[in-house]
Order: C-alpha cells, then sequence, then structure tokens
C-alpha cells in the first residue's frame, strides 16, 4: 500500500510540473504573436498613410458625373485627392482602422489623423494682392475635384477662362432655371465646344415648380417679391450642388452691388450654405474677381478673346432669368436691370445672401448672440417669412410652454434676423414648413432677442440664435434641437424621431 501510495505522489508531482511548462510555454506563445501583430500595424499604418495607396472618395455632386482623370499626369491626380482642411463643426478624429489579430488589438496603440482647420479669414488678408489668376490656381490646388465654378452664362465667363490658364483639371456647374433667355442656352453650348468642357447642369424639382405656377401663377414675382420663385428655381438647386462640394468658385464683385456685395473677401468660410461633411464650416467660398472692377472684367476678355452672351450686345450687364432681367440705360448701374419693380438696394436672389451688409447689423460676440442696438433689438427685415410659419408672440409662446397635453406637436425656432446663422438656415426652415404643412406638426418661429432675450434664456433654453425647439405632443418640457446641422434632412429626422 505504501508502495502504491508513492508512485501516486511521484505522478501527481510530474503532472503539475508538466502543467507549468505548458503554461510558460503559451505565455511565451502569446507575447509573440503580440509583437509579430504589432509590427503587422505599424506596417498597415505605414502603407496608409502613403500617398501612392490611398483611394479618393469618389464626388457626389447631385447628378453630376465625376471627371474622367486618365488623361491627366500624375500631379494633376494627386492634386485632386487632396482633402479639405475644412473642419465640420463637431467633427471626431477619423481612426484608420486595420485587420490584425485579435490578440495584437489589446495592446496596439490607437491611430488616429489630425484635423487642421485653415483660417481663411488669414488666407483672404494674404491674398490681398493676388492676381485673379493667383487665387484660381490656389483653389483648385487646394480643393482638386471638390471644388467646382458657378456660370451664370454672363461676364463670370472670365472665370473659366483663369481656370483653364491655370493647367489644372476644374469643373463647372450652372442652374438652369427653366426661364433663361435662348441666348444664354446658346451660350452655354458656346462656352462647352470652346473649352472642350462639359457644364454640370442643375435643374429645380419639377413638383416644387408645379406646385407654384398652379397655385400663383407664371409671373407672381412682379406681385409678392421674386424670393420665392428664386427659392424654388435657384436656391434649392444650389444647395444640393454644393452638398457635393468642400468648395465653389463664384464671380461676385465688390461692385456689382454696392449696397450688398462691398465687402465681398476672396475667401470665406461659407455662411449660408453646407458643403458634403454638413454643418457650418464644411463649405468654403472663393471669390478671385472680389476686387476687380467691371470693366477690368470686360478688358480681359477681350484681350483674352474670350466668347460672350450676345444679350451684352444688346444692353444686358447683369444677367438671370429671362422675366426678371432687362437692358440697362447708360449711367445706370448693372443691377439696375435686375428685378427693377423691387428696392434697388436689395437685388439678391438669395445665392449670395450670406454677404448681404445690413447698416445697424449686430456683430457676433464669443457665444454666437449679436450686440443689440440701444433699445435691445437691431432694425433689419425679418426673416421665415412664409405662410407655413407662425410668428409667435411673447403670450403664444408662453401658452404653448404651459400646455401639457397638446393635440399637436410644435417646432420652434428662437432666432433674431439680424443674425447671419439664422439668415443662414432660412431657406432649410422654410422648406422644412412647407413640407410638414398638413402632416399635423404646426412650425412657428419666436423673435427671443432684444426685451425677449432675458426670458428666453430662463425659460427656452436659449443659448445662443438660432435655438431650435420641439414641443412634443404629449410632454410639457421642449425638446432642444442638439446639432449645428441645419439642413431640411437633419431637421426633418429630428422631428420624426421625437414628435
Amino acid at each position: 500500500l505504501l508502495k502504491h501510495i508513492k508512485i501516486h505522489q511521484t505522478q501527481t508531482s510530474n503532472n503539475q510540473r508538466n502543467q507549468r511548462e505548458r503554461e510558460r510555454a503559451l505565455k511565451k506563445s502569446v507575447m509573440a504573436l503580440a509583437v509579430t501583430s504589432s509590427t503587422a500595424i505599424a506596417g498597415s499604418i505605414s502603407s496608409r498613410s502613403n500617398p501612392f495607396y490611398e483611394h479618393p472618395k469618389a464626388p457626389q455632386f447631385g447628378s453630376f458625373q465625376p471627371l474622367d482623370r486618365s488623361h491627366l499626369p500624375s500631379a494633376a491626380v494627386s492634386s485632386s485627392r487632396r482633402r479639405s482642411s475644412v473642419k465640420p463643426l463637431n467633427a471626431e478624429p477619423k481612426r484608420n482602422d486595420s485587420i490584425v489579430p485579435l490578440a495584437a488589438t489589446m495592446v496596439a496603440p490607437e491611430v488616429v489623423e489630425r484635423v487642421e482647420v485653415e483660417d481663411y479669414e488669414q488666407l483672404a488678408k494674404d491674398l490681398e494682392n493676388a492676381s485673379p489668376l493667383e487665387i484660381m490656381d490656389k483653389a483648385l490646388e487646394k480643393f482638386g475635384n471638390d471644388i467646382a465654378i458657378a456660370f451664370s452664362g454672363a461676364e463670370d465667363v472670365a472665370l473659366i477662362e483663369y481656370a483653364h490658364l491655370t493647367g489644372r483639371p476644374y469643373r463647372v456647374f450652372s442652374l438652369d432655371t427653366g426661364r433663361l433667355n435662348s441666348e444664354t442656352y446658346k451660350f452655354f453650348d458656346t462656352v462647352e465646344k470652346h473649352y472642350g468642357i462639359h457644364i454640370e447642369y442643375m435643374f429645380p424639382d419639377a413638383v416644387e415648380v408645379q406646385g407654384l405656377v398652379r397655385s400663383k401663377g407664371l409671373f407672381s414675382f412682379y406681385e409678392d417679391g421674386h424670393q420665392e420663385c428664386c427659392r424654388v428655381r435657384k436656391v434649392r438647386p444650389l444647395r444640393r450642388a454644393l452638398k457635393g462640394l468642400r468648395a465653389w468658385i463664384t464671380g461676385q464683385r465688390k461692385d456689382q452691388s454696392p449696397g450688398t456685395r462691398s465687402e465681398i473677401p476672396l475667401v470665406q468660410v461659407d455662411p449660408a450654405f453646407e458643403g458634403m461633411d454638413g454643418g457650418i464650416g464644411s463649405l468654403v467660398k472663393w471669390n478671385p474677381v472680389a476686387n476687380v472692377e467691371g470693366h477690368d472684367i470686360w478688358n480681359f476678355l477681350r484681350t483674352m478673346n474670350v466668347p460672350v452672351n450676345s444679350l451684352h450686345l444688346q444692353g444686358y450687364v447683369s444677367i438671370g432669368c429671362e422675366p426678371c432681367t432687362r437692358p440697362v440705360l447708360p449711367g445706370q448701374h448693372e443691377r439696375e436691370g435686375r428685378w427693377w419693380w423691387e428696392d434697388s438696394k436689395a437685388k439678391e436672389c438669395g445665392l449670395h445672401k450670406g454677404n448681404i451688409k445690413e447698416e445697424n447689423l449686430g456683430q457676433l460676440n464669443g457665444n454666437g448672440n449679436g450686440a443689440a442696438q440701444a433699445n435691445g433689438t437691431a432694425t433689419v427685415a425679418d426673416i421665415f417669412n412664409s405662410q407655413n410659419v407662425v410668428t409667435l408672440t411673447r403670450a403664444g409662446i408662453e401658452n404653448l410652454v404651459k400646455l401639457e397635453d397638446r393635440r399637436e406637436p410644435w417646432l420652434v425656432v428662437l432666432y433674431a434676423p439680424w443674425c447671419p446663422f439664422c439668415q443662414a438656415m432660412e431657406g432649410s426652415y422654410v422648406e422644412l414648413a412647407e413640407k410638414l404643412a398638413g402632416t399635423g406638426v404646426k412650425v412657428g418661429k419666436f423673435r427671443a432677442d432684444g426685451d425677449q432675450k432675458a426670458f428666453a434664456q430662463r425659460e427656452l433654453q436659449l443659448g445662443s440664435f438660432p435655438t431650435i425647439l420641439l414641443f412634443p405632443k404629449h410632454s410639457s418640457r421642449p425638446i432642444k434641437y442638439p446639432s449645428e446641422k441645419r439642413d431640411v434632412d437633419s431637421l426633418m429626422a429630428f422631428v420624426n424621431a421625437l414628435q
């Protein structure tokens, strides 16, 4: 019996020793695997940071087709793949994901791509004495295939000539409103053939045009202003086009409209529209001829033998839609031929609303709020004007807050008409109100600056302008919209999720 006990003890001891040796061997294998995988990660990161391994993102520009670059030199293709350094608000660092063994993920460091933010105000100052050709070259170099020239069919053909002279690839788009002169359509064809390009046309939504014409007729703009028609035929198609870009190039000049364009910078973060990344700051606007006078533009066109719209020979200077454009008389300003039945100081269709200069415009402080005038409000025209947007008084908004069991949900914007961020979202909010009409969701606005500001901060969660609140159907407390993305789709998703 003692002999068998001794044999059993010996076997147990051997088993324990073998178990410890197996555990040590397993630990060595895991460590070796981690080291090997870390090396694989480093190699993967190195290869992905190499520009020769980058895969450019296909451009998204409404219904536009991507530019064929198979015939371009490698340097031009490389420049077209550079991404914009515009940082959308609330942007998060992007991670480089690598497929590596599971064991390595426990020891591999997280790789974060740094997002640099360009100071476009400083860049505009640096380019103040640069020529339009230099500015155009800088824009095309910086944004490659993510930038396009907005061409109206007038003297802004100079932009296409400048782009052609840079030798870089470039894109051109235009808004076909359906109401242009026949001479303008012929001019588009001439430009395409002259430069060997394809203009990327954007069109208004057929259903929206049909609704406008059926309800108000073909010439309603003569009676109630051009803004509604321009919003349907120009502003919304432009917004769709710009959502596929990171930058665009315009032919605006300071001398075109002293009341609205006198302070156009050469380059700026677009204050009114959003680019493909979404949010404020996601789109850059270049104005290469901002400092050039009209007669110098025409000297350039004649010198370079550039084709021009035949309407210019008939006395037209600024050219838009046929019903809203006419020739100007000697001594008249060029914008006198646009919407001549309206106030001569507000000759804008909405495409460049963010550049409008207002006397008495409140200046923004660090929180995005405006410094009010002595009486607490800025004397500027009201915004968000639509039959589908209800104007709420102080008593109206107070009653809405007190209701605990509402019959329908309400979406309300707290705004100040002088605030450029409020102005920038006007088109989106009005369009949203039109889409929500008849759905049971009420859309309203409450002017919350001046004497109402303290109340709005205390009772309505006002932090900065604009603040958007949703008053749900069966909830007493309003829900504040948390995002800086104020496009129609984002706002609609917010409403649908919480109403």
